[in-house]
């Protein structure tokens, strides 16, 4: 699931994680106990069966979310060692491709951008270093011989106008850590700079230029050309401005710069995997039920971190938040208080650096629970009337990017599909990881928005089940602050106006992060909720007729709003 905020959290936590190091023995974040009762690190994998059960899930995720698959970033190596393992997967159960050319895939456009050496930019003749002055983060404009103007400060609300902008690189003053990227898209004032450049301190520059320089896949450009966004440091902010920001009033004029920064492209093509299991009613057989999971996650962290010092300094951050999603950040000071004791980990255990993405939860969770589904549907003995459509999607992660090709461009006719079912986080949801959590727990968003139909059918499957599930709606309040409705790939489908419910079970304090590995799922009740999807969809894909379509629809086009 795509972060919602553009911000440096999770730097920020990687670097108080290095941080705790070095605290004392007498530290506040005790260590966990020992895991004598959690599955390993590693796992032999087994042969599954047409079942759905919790050894079947875990032998699928230890195998998508190994540090093998190296976080799994779409249009990576990771990304394309993961869809192969599905694809593989397909093939013996014996699911019908669906995607281009008779295959399993469909080819999602995407590039490798990497800041070209020949970048280069002055300040009335005076250079300003690539990487220790100034770093690109994206846009597409020149800076030559733009004029800077002070925009005002990080965070705050944007006080220039779109005149004052306009052609101007717009200097924007820091906050006290990490930075805070203002919109620059239509309907912002900075809409038509050339630039803005974000004023950070020295160490998130460091950090930001360690990324940077390795190449980044990123989506087709969009039409027209954008803003470029720098980070510059205190040094190069006097020099753009000719005096410090501090104190500075917005609408200053600043200097001119010189030269530009600019990123060389190359083809980088992800790709949607895309099977369907046929149904045997030849009249329901055309339409399908619309099962989704996204098979990306973000990659290789540009430095490795101490695994269990962080997963014991986030803990601490989760259970000071309250373990809910929604509730508001801490404060740098409440961070910086947190302290890991190091040398109680150290005696249960060696160090172990870490530095991928393994996203076992996030999706690989909803991934392998598609393919325990697709098996139990091709091999068990129960088979649907209507057609059930898999798609694992790609480049979730980067703005739900493979379901919105795959929705614009689909491989079956869009209005043959009734509903779609989205998995995307089930393998958690303790009570130490989600307020109201426990046994059994799952959220549900989006299931009565088009379709009350569609919502009473999981009321109604769910109270004819042994392993009865307990729904949570939280997060599916209308303005909910985590916006989960519009965060992950069901929203592409709803917005076509196909019924869509999606299973979730919360935010975590391992979201996003390295410590986020199958050894942390929670089985008993990631299998418990992936019957119950299997149950679900069997239901709706019995169904005489199409869910209704009760609820206001949206223009495909329009943002989205919970």
């Amino acid at each position: 699931m795509p972060l919602l905020r553009h911000c440096s959290r999770l730097a920020l936590l990687a670097r108080l994680a290095l941080a705790a190091l070095l605290a004392p023995a007498t530290a506040c974040a005790q260590p966990a106990p020992a895991r004598t009762a959690e599955p390993p690190l590693k796992l032999a994998p087994r042969p599954t069966t047409a079942a759905i059960t919790d050894a079947d899930l875990m032998t699928r995720l230890y195998i998508f979310a190994d540090d093998s698959m190296l976080g799994r970033e779409a249009g990576a190596e990771g990304s394309v060692r993961g869809t192969a393992y599905i694809a593989r997967q397909l093939a013996l159960i014996g699911a019908r491709p669906a995607g281009d050319s008779g295959t399993y895939f469909q080819t999602v456009p995407f590039l490798r951008r990497i800041v070209s050496p020949r970048s280069a930019v002055s300040v009335d003749g005076t250079p300003l270093a690539l990487w220790t002055d100034v770093v690109p983060t994206g846009g597409s404009r020149s800076l030559d011989g733009a004029e800077v103007v002070f925009g005002g400060v990080q965070g705050e609300p944007l006080a220039i106008t779109a005149a004052q902008a306009a052609g101007k690189v717009v200097l924007l003053g820091g906050l006290a850590s990490g930075y805070a990227l203002p919109a620059v898209g239509p309907g912002s004032p900075l809409h038509d700079a050339a630039g803005v450049a974000l004023v950070v301190s020295d160490e998130t520059l460091a950090r930001t230029a360690g990324a940077q320089r390795r190449p980044r896949v990123v989506p087709p450009r969009k039409p027209g050309p954008a803003p470029l966004v720098v980070q510059v440091s205190a040094r190069a902010a006097r020099l753009m401005l000719g005096r410090s920001p501090d104190g500075a009033v917005v609408g200053t004029a600043g200097r001119r710069l010189t030269g530009t920064l600019f990123y060389e492209m190359e083809p980088a093509p992800a790709r949607n995997v895309v099977a369907v299991i046929p149904g045997t009613d030849p009249a329901l057989r055309g339409s399908y039920v619309a099962l989704g999971a996204h098979s990306d996650h973000v990659g290789v962290a540009s430095a490795a971190v101490d695994h269990d010092s962080l997963k014991a300094f986030n803990r601490e951050v989760w259970r000071l938040r309250g373990a809910y999603a929604g509730l508001p950040e801490l404060s740098p000071e409440q961070r910086a208080a947190i302290r890991v004791n190091v040398d109680s980990l150290r005696r249960l255990r060696r160090a172990r650096r870490d530095s991928v993405y393994n996203g076992a939860d996030d999706d690989g969770s909803g991934s392998m629970a598609l393919l325990e589904i697709a098996e139990a549907l091709a091999k068990g003995p129960k088979r649907p009337k209507r057609s059930v459509l898999f798609v694992w999607h790609t480049g979730e992660e980067k703005g739900l990017l493979g379901s919105l090709y795959f929705t614009d461009n689909p491989t079956v006719p869009r209005d043959s599909i009734v509903a779609q079912i989205n998995i995307d986080m089930i393998g958690r949801g303790q009570a130490q990881d989600t307020q109201g959590g426990g046994p059994g727990y799952v959220g549900v968003v989006g299931a009565r928005r088009l379709s009350t139909e569609l919502g009473a059918l999981l009321d109604s499957v769910n109270r004819g089940r042994r392993e009865a599930l307990s729904f949570d709606y939280r997060l599916d309040a209308d303005g909910h602050p985590e916006n989960i409705y519009c965060r992950s790939d069901h929203y592409e489908y709803a917005r076509f106006g196909i019924p869509v419910a999606f299973f979730f079970t919360g935010l975590h304090g391992d979201y996003h992060q390295v410590t986020d590995e199958p050894q942390y799922i929670d089985y008993a009740n990631y299998g418990r909720i992936t019957r119950f999807i299997y149950d679900l969809t069997l239901r709706v894909a019995d169904l005489g007729h199409r869910p209704a379509v009760d609820g206001p629809r949206m223009e495909p086009g329009m943002p989205c709003r919970q």
